[in-house]
């Protein structure tokens, strides 16, 4: 089965897509061309630089090497190939970046065979997408061209202040108050009743057998996924019939699931990304107003409370939220519910609350674009001190009320992951609240103690020990498993000779060079052998390995190679999941050096690593046993400090000597003297 990529049909999955597919999409995609589309680049050498987009830069640092399909940023330490970048900056999944590719480089995407099931399963989700994209094309036909449309839904949309440069970006329209003008619109246009029904485009009443246009008479919000594919609707009734709810949302299906969706991160998810920071409102018209006054980075939770779910999507492009809540008691109310939730997800909370009255869509109508974003800037306010000030006053003089305040306070506090930010928090409460520091830091230890607790209890229990064996794995075992650790641990530099020959075996490992070796007539032989082959076999002879752990895994990845006679891969590293060991490969197979042109003009001439591969493998791997000497030299040392006799003594001295000399003879070859 294929897929057009050109009708924005992302259902594939990683498993989905056949591999000859991934690798022809690979093979076409050049890092350059596609990086180029977002960042702005120039020639350097045999690479590409240019400013970095995951941060702020003026010198560039950002690197593109086109022959070896991967960019490394030295000033973030951001890196990987292709897809990686473009998951990084567009926020794809994996299948999202690899249709992406397919589309720009004509890639006809084939599917790997699929069961009896799957196929069914997977016809039924595509016919769900087509018909949404056929009534939202419908819906929007009627608010443009269809007289009623016009009069009622178009001028409905105008009275709110939206622009029609607006209302088509977001591809708002009108159904008709009829009972049936779309659902016969669709019937004959061939979609099915089964198909209608499940999407809830369709309402059919099992007791007579008739249906009706669940969003007759109503405005239409059409809900986008992340890539752009419409999954269902809200409706907006214009009439005063008090028995209509005032908005309809899709019912869930297959493709439409309200507490995964967030209203407009379609259309905001680059701002997001690019503000680091994302506006939180309750209604889709909030949504709406907030871009057209110019605050693209605006979402709505679809209809319900806000979800676990929907924050994930959101920390997707940032970590930091402002809530936008009506300044009456119940939007503060709702901003308090919502918050708690947040901070447990490990976001960054501020908050933001309208004069009572009004909502982000009214006071942008009435104070206009400019008076909003001012608003926005000059009331943005901490959450966690906001919460403080709005239950304070509520408890006046009242001590048992404030002992209560601090509590639920410290509460709040507990559920953000930051240390840090829990330190600032309890600094500033403490003297918001006129309570000692030190009697609310005892209250957050247990806040926190009683939340380990709860995640404890929620842990699936470990079976009883059954021996004293048993009862020490469990002893060191970890309480709690899925808590991550926030602290970023980072490995040490290596030191830069195992790093040269590391580099080395990244480079040009499958690089092939000749060597002569004499026979017993002592007549050259020649033999031709990859670089990563004549390293391994010689630190193996010797029994060498590296002291730095990402150095020894690139080098195990080479050996084992060798040891199964197939050949090696450099990029097994660029999109390895170890994310330390990717960016670690990653920065040493970008060259960031190149000969200055004033140097060529006055005929100066520097030699490569490259122009004589035999010659550079040869002093790495030297370089490599004089590091691994000195380790042992320096070993020899303390044990020489540690000896409790003189025959232990006489040992050690007697294989310092040995080493001693080794590191000369090393010398030599390296024409170096070496005390």
């Amino acid at each position: 089965m294929c897929r057009d990529v050109g009708k924005k049909s992302y259902l594939c999955t990683p498993e989905m897509i056949d591999q000859e597919t991934i690798q022809r999409i690979m093979d076409a995609a050049r890092i350059e061309e596609v990086i180029g589309d977002f960042v702005s680049l120039k020639k350097r050498g045999a690479n590409h630089i240019g400013c970095c987009p995951f941060h702020n830069e003026k010198t560039p640092s950002f690197y593109v090497s086109p022959s070896k399909g991967i960019y490394k940023c030295f000033g973030c330490g951001e890196a990987g190939d292709v897809v990686a970048f473009l998951k990084k900056h567009e926020h794809f999944t994996y299948p999202e970046a690899l249709l992406y590719l397919a589309k720009k480089y004509n890639i006809e995407v084939r599917e790997e065979e699929q069961t009896e099931e799957q196929r069914e399963r997977q016809n039924e989700r595509d016919a769900l997408f087509h018909v949404s994209e056929f009534a939202q094309k419908y819906f929007d036909h009627l608010l443009w061209e269809d007289e009623m449309g016009r009069a009622i839904g178009l001028s409905y949309f105008h009275s709110r202040g939206l622009s029609d440069e607006i209302i088509k970006r977001f591809g708002l329209g009108y159904c008709l108050d009829e009972w049936t003008n779309f659902t016969d619109h669709a019937r004959r246009s061939g979609y099915s009743d089964a198909v209608l029904e499940k999407t809830g485009l369709t309402i059919f009443k099992e007791d007579t057998g008739k249906s009706y246009d669940r969003f007759r008479g109503r405005v239409m919000f059409p809900i986008y996924s992340i890539s752009g594919r419409v999954l269902g609707f809200s409706g907006r009734i214009l009439s005063s019939e008090k028995q209509a709810a005032k908005y309809v949302n899709s019912p869930d299906s297959d493709i439409y699931n309200k507490s995964r969706i967030l209203y407009g991160l379609y259309q905001a998810r680059q701002a997001i990304a690019k503000a680091n920071k994302c506006y939180l409102v309750e209604g889709n018209l909030d949504v709406i107003s907030m871009h057209q006054s110019g605050v693209e980075n605006t979402v709505a939770s679809c209809g319900t409370s806000l979800t676990v779910e929907q924050i994930r999507l959101i920390k997707r492009y940032t970590p930091n939220v402002t809530v936008l809540y009506d300044g009456d008691s119940a939007g503060i109310k709702a901003a308090l519910r919502a918050v708690d939730l947040l901070f447990t997800e490990g976001m960054h909370v501020r908050v933001v609350l309208f004069p009572d009255g009004d909502d982000p869509d009214s006071y942008a109508q009435r104070h206009g674009s400019a008076a909003l974003q001012d608003y926005l800037a000059q009331h943005e306010d901490n959450f966690v001190m906001f919460k403080t000030r709005v239950l304070l006053d509520s408890v006046k003089s009242d001590p048992i009320r404030k002992a209560e305040l601090v509590k639920e306070t410290v509460q709040t506090i507990a559920l953000v992951p930051d240390l840090l930010e829990r330190t600032e928090y309890i600094s500033q409460c403490a003297h918001l609240l006129d309570v000692p520091e030190e009697a609310l830091a005892s209250e957050l230890s247990k806040a926190i103690n009683r939340n380990r607790q709860k995640a404890y209890e929620g842990q699936p229990q470990a079976p009883a020990p059954q021996s004293p064996q048993d009862t020490q794995n469990i002893q060191n075992t970890p309480i709690i498993q899925n808590v991550q650790n926030t602290q970023n641990i980072q490995t040490p530099p290596p030191d830069p000779r195992e790093k040269q020959l590391i580099s080395l075996l990244l480079n040009f490992g499958e690089t092939s060079i000749e060597l002569a070796v004499p026979d017993e007539r002592g007549v050259n032989q020649y033999y031709t052998y990859p670089i990563y082959e004549l390293i391994v076999n010689d630190l193996q002879a010797e029994e060498l390995t590296f002291s730095h752990p990402l150095c020894q895994r690139i080098y195990e990845h080479y050996a084992a190679a060798v040891d199964a006679g197939q050949p090696a891969d450099a990029t097994h590293f660029i999109t390895v999941d170890d994310e330390e060991l990717r960016q670690f490969a990653i920065s040493l197979m970008v060259d960031t050096y190149r000969i200055s042109d004033s140097w060529k003009k006055k005929q100066i001439v520097v030699p490569k690593l490259d122009d004589n591969l035999q010659l550079a493998t040869t002093e790495a791997l030297f370089n490599f046993k004089l590091k691994c000497l000195d380790d042992r030299i320096a070993d020899n040392a303390q044990r020489m400090r540690r000896a409790t006799s003189d025959d232990e003594l006489f040992v050690l001295l007697e294989e310092k000597k040995q080493l001693i000399a080794l590191r000369r003879d090393i010398g030599l070859a390296l024409h170096r003297v070496i005390s």
